[in-house]
């Protein structure tokens, strides 16, 4: 029963179509035929949203393999929708008048819970500029049923001036299609075809050369498809491939992906790349300057020495050599080799590792000074600045950290590229030093100004208290002070370390750890909170 039927109403297996109420419900049709048991015509379609009945089969018997177990349902023809030209989606959305349904939806509530109509003030204005469509520059087109271009020389001579095209949604699968589009509008520099499954193609498209940005997240393409549209998109200088299960760089020719001679920024979060020798095939892209990789599955990443590269493949120009912006978070990424490898990029000034088993403190990881410190040229991390007052805390406290260290272990010393340099630079001394505003401190002058405030539910309202404590202060000590200056025997405290430039405090969850080992200075300041 997997064979298809023909249709009088014209579905065929492979076209995309959405329920003919709901433009957002989109599936392809993977059955077109009867259904035994059941009288008339049936499309099998297999839901995007995962939102069916069943997996394509019924009764016993298959007619197709849907996606999922409860993806696929059986629908009457006049219940889909096969989607409307380009040109339609246009009028419908810049010249139609809006509905009474629409003008209904414009309230506020009162202090009542009584809804109170309000009116756009300009509204016709904006209307009557938005419905010169030979005016218009930026067109956003999602979830609107787009499937077919429509007469090539009215889209040209309706919108000549389209210089953004957001088609995101619709249910586009041809490329073909596409290039029509893109012929017909000489000025468009973006265009955003996300949430459209688009089908292999092998044929070259024309050249497209005006577009400058392409967002095709979503839409199933892989990297082979990546290499025949570089020979169209001559000039694209962003090209956004989030979520299309991409995990492997597949060069056309060569060792590494050549062309893509004006690409700045590349796209690829939400991927399923696992091993960082994909990502160096990227590494000749010389205008590259941001790579996103967010939520892949790299475990380790390395900057290449020179006795790594093919000596075929060598040449003057270092790997990744403007690279500025490297996105890794939400990875797998748990050695610090992979962190101070980020120092061998050779312009990197930004980058993230968050969600990474390096970062997360409960399971192992290390704390954001410690990450900055060993960083030596990042000034963005994890979405925020490093200031200069954040390096040089976050340097000082490392290098303390590291000296306490080393006196248990004399060898952990390999393990901290930086901290020779780091010591020198700060004229830290091997007394386990603390820091104070006059500078480095040694041990016989070892109190720390630390600043505890309280913030638990049941503590109230008390002032923050400022107190010279010894270096050799152990977490459980401090949770007993805090006891006694802020009078709450009655709680169980847990006490969090507030660092500038952090987006939360960390968690002193080792009594046994002193401030020296944490690497604590003065001047830091320490929440203390209750167990809940």
């Amino acid at each position: 029963m997997q064979d298809s039927h023909d249709s009088s109403h014209g579905f065929r297996v492979g076209q995309r179509v959405h329920s003919a109420g709901d433009s957002r419900r989109i599936g392809t049709v993977k059955y077109v035929g009867p259904v035994e048991g059941y009288s008339g015509t049936w499309v099998g379609v297999d839901w995007d949203n995962g939102e069916g009945k069943h997996d394509g089969s019924i009764n016993g018997v298959r007619y197709f393999q849907a996606k999922s177990e409860r993806s696929g349902s059986f629908v009457r023809a006049p219940n889909l929708s096969q989607g409307i030209s380009l040109i339609e989606a246009l009028e419908r959305r810049y010249r139609s008048k809006p509905t009474n349904d629409e003008e209904d939806e414009m309230y506020v509530l009162s202090t009542s819970n009584n809804r109170v109509s309000v009116q756009l003030v300009g509204k016709d204005k904006i209307q009557d500029k938005l419905s010169r469509l030979e005016e218009l520059t930026n067109a956003s087109l999602a979830y609107m049923g787009v499937s077919f271009p429509g007469n090539p020389y009215q889209i040209n001579s309706t919108v000549p001036n389209m210089k953004e095209l957001d088609l995101t949604g619709n249910l586009l699968s041809d490329w073909k299609d596409v290039a029509t589009i893109c012929e017909q509008l000489p000025a468009l520099k973006a265009l955003n075809l996300s949430n459209n499954l688009m089908s292999p193609y092998k044929s070259e498209l024309p050249p497209l050369e005006s577009i400058r940005v392409v967002v095709l997240n979503n839409t199933g393409v892989d990297w082979e498809q990546v290499e025949l549209l570089k020979q169209s998109l001559t000039a694209i200088e962003e090209l956004h491939l989030i979520g299309n299960n991409i995990s492997r760089v597949l060069p056309m020719s060569s060792s590494f992906v050549q062309g893509f001679n004006s690409l700045c920024l590349l796209n690829l979060d939400d991927n399923c790349i696992v091993e960082w020798d994909e990502v160096m095939k990227l590494s000749q892209l010389r205008c590259l300057e941001q790579l996103y990789l967010n939520k892949n599955c790299l475990k380790s990443i390395f900057y290449p020495d020179n006795n790594q590269q093919n000596e075929s493949e060598a040449t003057s120009y270092k790997p990744f050599q403007n690279l500025h912006c490297l996105l890794l978070g939400d990875n797998n990424i748990s050695d610090l080799t992979s962190v101070d490898s980020l120092n061998l990029f050779p312009n990197l000034v930004e980058t993230r590792l968050s969600e990474n088993p390096i970062t997360d403190s409960t399971s192992g990881g290390v704390p954001r000074f410690v990450l900055i410190a060993r960083l030596a040229k990042i000034k963005v991390f994890n979405g925020s600045e490093v200031t200069p007052r954040e390096r040089k805390d976050s340097e000082i406290r490392y290098v303390r950290l590291v000296i306490s260290r080393l006196h248990a272990n004399a060898e952990e010393i390999k393990q901290h590229p930086r901290f020779s340099e780091l010591k020198r630079f700060y004229g830290i001394e091997d007394e386990r030093p603390s820091t104070g505003a006059s500078g480095p401190q040694t041990i016989g002058s070892g109190f720390l100004s630390i600043t505890l405030k309280c913030v638990g539910a049941s503590m109230g309202e008390k002032q923050p208290l400022t107190k010279k404590l010894p270096a050799t202060t152990t977490v459980g000590k401090l949770k007993f002070l805090c006891e006694s200056f802020f009078k709450l025997k009655s709680l169980k405290l847990k006490l969090f370390l507030q660092e500038e430039g952090s987006p939360l405090p960390v968690l002193l969850d080792n009594d046994t750890s002193s401030l020296m080992d944490l690497g604590i200075g003065s001047e830091s300041i320490i929440l203390v909170d209750e167990e809940s």
